[in-house]
């Protein structure tokens, strides 16, 4: 096979997604009459996927295989003195990867969702906007400039905004929607200027031309202050990926982003829009490596949100937002390890990651299925018995998720903490212990879940909020109806995806940690200057094979604090249940903080959105109304009037008085020019 790659086969990568996702729009839905029904909708939309998924999978065979790479303008939309605007593709080994994991997980999601959607009026919309989520992501991680890169992260970020509204009759979707669309919007001010400060000094938007005017870059200072450039650009556009990939304290919105339904929950926090933020990182790294103040800048960032989130996932209690602080823990790790350059570390966890998070959330609803659609771990138990499959793949994402040696995240999670405390950067120290941390905490809300949710006593008849029976109790957004029935098993459609996703979550870091960290996989995608940064030389050379890592790990201290976290939880869960009530009574102040999320959404609304709402208000009143259209637009007009009021009374209309006038005004010059003119 030739090391090229067909621009035609990579355009279709994106444009079948967008395909499906257009009929399913325009002849699925009210908007364009119903005239395809159900069956049609999810058919055309899977068979985009499908057809993406297998076009990447033999794109990055290539990759790997052959060595090809492309890297070229597919259309060229307008040119600006020097500046080009273009479409155009970049595949390597990061983008080969990314391809594939986006589209196996869309892919799956996309097969779940015909079950878990089945009674949702909204179905053929649903599929619309998955599949152009799907369109949108892909669109980002093939561009070759940076274009095109902003304008695949902000289509994310719209159809995110689309999806967690999707049940817009619900005032908390709305809200979370909004709240989603507006902190990214915060994220995306910083991350466009850093676009423009790259176009404005290096004049290209083009990764490769940019990446090779970096040295020069770093000469420069930021004008009007003593700041290097490189650092001012790489904070602005990491600004950017904090939003997206919500680190602190940009987090905010992705937790309320659980009002959208389980499967766009999975897309958003597995493989597609969180994870947008650390790929753009990871691209960047020409970029990155040359300041170590914003390395060490995004290092601390990640370690705060990998130990102080997952402390929020302690107390949570809807199975979908214990998930959901997880992935914001996750991505922590990941931005930790971005920081200490392992920029391979944190795409490799990225890439396992996908898959044991995307299992866990369909798993969370397959067991939301199953009960009925009750989300509230409190209420359930026992759940083991009636749903074997759910049960034995949520198992195997668990312990993936915790770093179980041998499972795919704990090749990729024990990487990255080697990384940081091999990093000799600033906050490098704080950030080891963090993420140390987290392994216990991480293990500790994880199998409090599993332990609540699969075993101990049934609880599902004691919920308070099911106080109605059969057809008298209120439908939820699917159409279903709460009752008391015992929890049953989901139909195929639900859990084969969880099959499928259990496997790569067991061995994919085995396979590929080899290759990926300590091969040439991304050689010609991520720079590391080793003489300044070296956490990845000493990680290859403490390297022996993927069996002696998952060996020493039996041995090493993060097993050891999860396996504390494991038994912590299953003793105050189902050994001693009075415990934890305990445990909130003597610490009530800490569970008050962390009920409140330590108050970050009041600072917000009460401090922050009430502060700018004041200034807004202001500006509105002093500058618009009393400024500009008091002083300037109707004080001209009044200023006019008044000149106009006195020359009026001058204009009598009689012939007479206009002779005087004349005769005045030259009786003034003549004297004017004798008495200068002396």
């Amino acid at each position: 096979m030739s090391a090229t790659l067909s621009a035609s086969a990579l355009l279709a990568v994106p444009l079948a997604p967008l395909v499906g996702s257009v009929l399913a729009g325009l002849f699925g839905t009210k908007f364009g009459g119903n005239h395809i029904g159900r069956r049609v909708t999810h058919s055309l939309t899977i068979l985009g996927v499908f057809v993406s998924f297998v076009i990447s999978a033999m794109t990055l065979k290539s990759v790997v295989a052959d060595g090809a790479r492309f890297n070229a303008t597919i259309y060229e939309w307008m040119v600006v003195g020097g500046l080009k605007m273009e479409v155009g593709f970049l595949v390597d080994g990061l983008t080969a990867m990314m391809m594939c994991v986006v589209t196996f997980v869309s892919l799956m999601v996309h097969i779940y969702t015909i079950g878990y959607m089945e009674e949702d009026e909204g179905y053929n919309r649903f599929f619309a906007y998955i599949s152009l989520f799907t369109f949108s992501m892909l669109m980002l991680v093939m561009s070759n400039n940076m274009l095109q890169l902003f304008f695949g992260w902000e289509a994310v970020g719209l159809v995110s905004y689309l999806l967690i509204g999707f049940w817009y009759n619900r005032p908390s979707a709305i809200f979370a929607n909004l709240k989603a669309f507006l902190v990214n919007r915060v994220g995306d001010f910083g991350f466009i200027l850093g676009i423009g400060l790259i176009a404005a000094y290096a004049g290209t938007l083009n990764y490769a031309e940019a990446f090779a005017k970096a040295d020069a870059l770093a000469k420069l200072s930021f004008p009007g202050t003593e700041w290097m450039l490189i650092t001012v650009i790489c904070i602005c556009l990491f600004i950017g990926a904090m939003g997206k990939s919500a680190q602190f304290p940009l987090h905010v919105w992705l937790p309320d982003s659980m009002e959208g339904p389980t499967p766009i929950s999975a897309l958003i926090h597995a493989a597609t829009m969180v994870t947008a933020g650390i790929f753009m990182v990871a691209r960047m790294s020409p970029l990155f490596e040359l300041s170590d103040t914003a390395l060490s800048f995004v290092l601390v960032i990640g370690a705060i949100t990998a130990l102080f989130m997952g402390f929020l996932g302690i107390i949570q209690n809807d199975i979908k937002r214990v998930v959901a602080y997880s992935t914001l823990s996750q991505l922590g790790y990941m931005t930790v390890a971005l920081g200490a350059s392992a920029y391979s570390v944190a795409v490799f966890h990225l890439m396992t990651h996908a898959f044991f998070k995307a299992l866990l959330f369909l798993g969370a609803g397959s067991v939301i299925i199953g009960m009925h659609h009750n989300q509230d771990i409190r209420w359930m138990g026992g759940v083991r018995k009636y749903m074997p499959i759910t049960w034995i793949t949520s198992l195997v994402g668990s312990l993936a998720l915790i770093g179980t040696p041998l499972f795919a995240g704990f090749y990729s999670k024990d990487s990255i903490i080697e990384a940081v405390h091999e990093s000799h950067l600033w906050g490098a120290g704080f950030a080891y212990w963090a993420v140390l941390a987290g392994v216990f905490v991480t293990a500790f809300y994880s199998f409090r879940m599993y332990f609540l949710v699969f075993h101990g006593k049934e609880r599902y008849d004691q919920n308070p909020e099911n106080n109605h029976h059969g057809d008298d109790a209120e439908p939820d957004p699917h159409g279903h109806h709460h009752d008391h029935s015992v929890p049953h098993e989901s139909p195929w459609v639900v859990w084969l995806p969880l099959v499928l996703l259990a496997i790569p979550s067991v061995v994919i870091g085995y396979m590929t940690i080899d290759p990926m960290l300590f091969g040439g996989f991304f050689k010609d995608a991520i720079i590391v200057d080793e003489s300044k940064h070296h956490a990845m030389k000493e990680l290859t050379e403490a390297f022996h094979g993927p069996m002696a890592m998952a060996l020493h790990g039996l041995t090493a201290a993060p097993f050891w604090l999860a396996l504390a976290g494991v038994v912590m939880a299953w003793y105050m869960y189902l050994v001693n249940p009075a415990l934890p009530a305990a445990i909130k009574r003597a610490f009530g102040p800490v569970h008050r903080l962390l009920d409140n999320k330590y108050y970050m959404d009041w600072i917000n609304e009460h401090l922050i959105a009430r502060g700018t709402r004041a200034l807004g208000t202001g500006l509105w009143k002093g500058g618009d109304q009393g400024v500009i259209d008091g002083a300037i637009v109707d004080g001209s007009w009044k200023a006019i009037g008044r000149v106009a009021g006195v020359v009026r009374w001058m204009q009598s209309g009689y012939i007479y008085h206009y002779a005087f006038a004349m005769l005045m005004g030259i009786f003034l010059l003549m004297t004017y020019f004798v008495w200068f003119n002396r």
